[in-house]
């Protein structure tokens, strides 16, 4: 949970949700062809597919990579 309240800490001060960083992130990733997104409600669905157009900074994928480190996954 810790690492959770970082991540949507880092969306929230960037004005993102923390859908939409963790989508783009996921949409950064050169490896990745797909991305598969969930949603319940229209609002989310609109979310989730407009993430296609968010561009991460370099100082908020260093940031993502940060917290990584720090609550690695699986934890050691």
């Amino acid at each position: 949970m810790k690492a959770v309240e970082k991540y949507a800490a880092l969306a929230h001060d960037n004005n993102l949700s923390l859908a939409q960083m963790s989508l783009a992130y996921v949409n950064s990733r050169e490896f990745l062809t797909a991305n598969i997104i969930g949603a319940t409600t229209m609002l989310q669905l609109k979310e989730n597919i407009d993430s296609i157009d968010v561009v991460l900074s370099e100082s908020v994928l260093k940031e993502i990579q940060k917290i990584h480190l720090d609550f690695p996954n699986p934890a050691p």
